[in-house]
């Protein structure tokens, strides 16, 4: 499995749906991803997704 780069655009579920986001952080085991914005609180929404449950967008590429 590839390992995403700072940049990629993934895709990965969250409570069972599906996102997309873009990769912010790269660390060992996982990767920080942005992959959308909070209106309400005016700040991003991130996460931290295991590097075994994402897949990198290659359409996005």
């Amino acid at each position: 499995m590839a390992t995403a780069k700072v940049g990629d655009n993934i895709l990965f579920k969250r409570e069972g749906k599906s996102h997309e986001g873009m990769v912010t952080g790269v660390r060992e085991n996982s990767v920080i991803v942005k992959y959308g914005y909070n209106k309400e609180k005016d700040e991003p929404l991130t996460t931290i997704v295991n590097h075994k449950n994402y897949k990198i967008n290659k359409a996005a590429l």
